[in-house]
């Protein structure tokens, strides 16, 4: 079993990362080389803007190569929830923007010819519980009514043809897709780089100031200086950027990957071929990868570590829940074993605008796959003059209480949910 993303051992390495010393003066400094910076760095490019993209791992290290591989469109939330909590007209506004995330990765993908095994799969939300899903269909009669028509509710008899486990129905959203996330990190990286932007990865931003117009970002590869800046770091942003660390409760996340399976063993478990996600609170979300294997990932612990012991303990438990739900791959070899972080904020709504002389883009809390190219194009235009269309626009983002990077109180919040999965 490897202990590495299966989407960073599978794909090409991106090869053109700008060599030597970064120093330089740019219209825009982008802090970040995942699809929210790469996303932006090729809108500005493509507008002539010179553009500097300062990552400090790889290409798609962070949580762009670290997720389970899906494009959902739709709320992390309940729409319902969401309409009480942000008001009709924005949580419309975020559900359409979700839509839109979808369409912006297809035409991407297409004019710039990146080969990543995007396909429109369909996502299931599948009922737990009977009592899940009354509140699915509920949710399902609200969304189809007011903002996507291209939604079903299928019966636990209609689900029977759509996945091997027991179920008590689910919510069927169409739109929805799947990629390999490595291929189009990498296909995205080349692609802002073709269209002019200067992509310096193993370069950390360890400093930043600003004199009237003008940013000095310092970091391990050298100074550069830039009108505007954006930050697109997630849930790996660094003590530095302190507003966004009290904002951002890190969680790890945690993938296994099983060998490639067989015509009767993908028959006998997820024959729909979609991606799917169940609705416990503490849940499961899987899907088949391009070459056949079951990528099967959840929280597992509510952990901020991600490494080798941590994703090893997190692997076991996620291989006993496969079991359970798929006792047809009770015994199955399991491939692959990762983890990585997701950007929570406190209410897992994601934000996007301009604070203090910077832009940002974070808080995806397990949507960023998909929302986040189309969020950083979203901010690229309005870096550029073109409108801002940002749907979380001036919405407020108060910090996490007592929280100044490190998530302490995790253990607390996972014995919580633990206790509303046993209850409700």
């Amino acid at each position: 079993m490897k202990f590495v993303s299966y989407w960073h051992d599978t794909a090409p390495a991106f090869t053109g990362g700008a060599e030597g010393d970064a120093s330089g003066h740019y219209d825009v400094a982008v802090i970040g080389g995942g699809f929210t910076g790469l996303g932006a760095a090729r809108q500005l490019a493509k507008a002539g803007a010179r553009v500097v993209v300062l990552e400090a791992g790889t290409v798609g290290s962070g949580a762009s190569g670290r997720n389970g591989g899906h494009l959902n469109n739709g709320l992390a939330h309940s729409f319902l929830a969401a309409k009480a909590e942000l008001g009709t007209e924005r949580a419309i506004a975020l559900y359409r923007a979700l839509d839109q995330s979808i369409d912006t990765l297809e035409a991407l993908i297409a004019e710039e010819g990146i080969d990543c095994n995007f396909r429109r799969a369909g996502k299931l939300k599948l009922a737990s519980k009977p009592r899940h899903f009354d509140a699915i269909a509920r949710n399902f009669e609200a969304v189809n009514r007011e903002v996507d028509p291209d939604t079903a509710l299928l019966t636990p008899e209609a689900l029977k043809a759509e996945i091997g486990s027991p179920f008590f129905g689910a919510m069927l959203s169409r739109k929805s897709a799947m990629m390999h996330m490595g291929r189009y990190a990498a296909g995205l990286a080349g692609a802002a780089r073709r269209h002019g932007a200067v992509v310096y990865e193993r370069a950390p931003v360890t400093e930043q100031t600003r004199n009237g117009d003008r940013h000095r970002l310092v970091s391990g590869r050298g100074t550069v200086t830039a009108n505007q800046v954006l930050v697109a770091t997630g849930a790996y942003t660094t003590p530095n950027f302190g507003y966004f660390r009290r904002r951002i409760v890190p969680v790890g996340s945690f993938i296994i990957a099983t060998r490639p399976l067989t015509d009767q063993e993908i028959a006998a478990v997820v024959p729909g071929n979609r991606t799917y996600v169940t609705s416990m609170n503490i849940g499961n979300y899987f899907r088949l990868s391009p070459d056949r294997r079951l990528i099967f990932g959840g929280r597992a612990r509510f952990s901020a570590t991600s490494d080798q012991t941590s994703d090893a303990i997190s692997g076991a438990i996620l291989r006993a829940n496969l079991a359970r739900l798929f006792p047809q791959l009770a015994g199955v070899d399991i491939d692959y074993c990762w983890g990585g972080l997701v950007d929570m904020t406190k209410d897992r709504y994601p934000r996007a605008g301009y604070h203090d002389g910077v832009w940002f883009a974070m808080g995806y809390s397990g949507h960023g796959a998909q929302l986040s190219t189309h969020l950083g194009m979203t901010l690229a235009d309005a870096i550029l003059g073109r409108g801002d269309a940002n749907p979380m626009k001036g919405m407020p983002w108060p910090a996490v209480p007592g929280h100044f990077g490190k998530p302490w109180f995790l253990p607390l919040v996972g014995l919580y949910y633990s206790l509303l999965d046993r209850i409700r």
